[in-house]
């Protein structure tokens, strides 16, 4: 047992006075590249980290689910019949909303047993690594073998995208919980978010001695935001205007038409997202012919299309990886939603403390908040731990 699985049952017994009957977890997310394309059907390249979240559960006698977590001590308890998505508010809006949307996916609520649920994490929050997520994932998989549902992993991932969307109120796509959920160790999860196939392709860090250094910047952002809502607003209005259904229909060939009907702002939302999901399909292909050594001017063409077409970095954002590159990175681009939380920095093991070194002294030098800066692993998906 893990010293995180063990906090989660003493802090379970503590909140609840009884043993939990198990523990699940899902860990947190790191998209090597392919930002915003998941809600306009597109490609994304996630890895599951090798930082979790543990969802310590007990089946109740009633129809009762109470939730609680290390980083509230409040226990919030609603009826399990009785779970409305627009009456649900704060952290506990992720568990409860997935409780809630499996019902949406057939499970009989007004018949299942009630449950004790209590989180514990050592994702960070608001550094864009998707700590809402694994506590989504924790608890799907949890609920779904405590009330012997029969949802498969993609199934799954659209369970836990409801609850965001509906729950919580974050318009997100389907890529966080996808990669909570379907991540193995060393590779990383091609999603192409219409169909929601999925390959799971080798990275071959480990056998290249790379790390992949997150940046926090310590910039807290969130999803609910405006600027989130506004720039999916602009990536449609775009598609309407183009005449397809999704930016995934559209691609780089079409620029040009698309420059000439749109507004120079709409134009360059949409060029994000079109050349964004050109990245993906040939970073999949890079790794694939000449490994990870090879990646990198793909995350820097990333990181820049963020900048300056999608305009959802941050001064912090673009030091961390204007110095990270400088101090001998192969590859680095912010990741996450944007306007604030972390970049990341692939760089050769005998490299990463003398680039973090790089990265901490130029914030110093700025006047920014320090950050905090940590390496991750590629990880397996959310699963059962005891």
């Amino acid at each position: 047992m893990t010293d995180l699985q063990r906090t989660a049952t003493s802090g379970f017994e503590n909140a609840f006075g009884s043993e939990p009957h198990g523990l699940w977890t899902a860990p947190g997310r790191v998209n090597i590249i392919g930002e915003h394309t998941d809600y306009n059907d597109g490609f994304v390249f996630p890895m599951a980290i090798d930082r979790r979240t543990v969802a310590a559960v007990r089946r109740r006698d009633d129809d009762r689910i109470r939730v609680s977590s290390s980083f509230s001590p409040e226990i919030v308890e609603v009826s399990v019949r009785a779970l409305d998505p627009d009456a649900l508010h704060g952290w506990s809006a992720y568990p409860l909303g997935v409780a809630w949307a499996l019902g949406q996916f057939g499970a009989p609520l007004q018949e299942v047993p009630g449950v004790d649920i209590y989180i514990d994490s050592d994702v960070p929050v608001g550094a864009g690594l998707s700590s809402s997520a694994a506590i989504e994932a924790s608890v799907a998989v949890a609920l779904t073998e405590i009330w012997h549902l029969d949802h498969d992993r993609r199934t799954l991932a659209k369970i836990c995208q409801l609850a965001e969307n509906r729950a919580v109120g974050a318009p997100t796509g389907i890529m966080d919980q996808s990669a909570s959920l379907l991540g193995r160790r060393d590779c990383g999860v091609f999603l192409d978010c219409r169909s929601l196939e999925t390959d799971v392709i080798p990275l071959g860090f480990e056998e290249h001695d790379l790390e992949l250094l997150v940046i926090d910047t310590r910039v807290e952002h969130a999803h609910v935001s405006g600027g989130y809502a506004a720039r999916r607003a602009s990536c449609e209005a775009g598609a309407a205007a183009l005449g397809a259904d999704s930016l995934r229909d559209v691609t780089v060939g079409d620029l040009d038409r698309a420059r000439e009907l749109l507004d120079d702002e709409t134009f360059r939302r949409v060029r994000h997202v079109v050349t964004e999901n050109q990245r993906v399909l040939d970073t999949v292909r890079t790794l694939r012919e000449h490994g990870p050594t090879s990646i990198g001017e793909l995350l820097v063409a990333s990181h820049a299309s963020m900048r300056d077409d999608f305009e959802i970095s941050v001064p912090e954002l673009d030091l961390a990886v204007e110095t990270s590159m400088a101090a001998g990175a192969i590859g680095s681009r912010m990741t996450g939603g944007g306007f604030g939380g972390a970049a990341i920095a692939l760089v050769p093991v005998a490299l990463a403390s003398s680039v973090a070194e790089a990265v901490t002294a130029a914030f110093a030098e700025a006047s920014f908040t320090a950050p905090t800066i940590f390496p991750v692993r590629p990880a397996a998906g959310a699963t059962r731990e005891s």
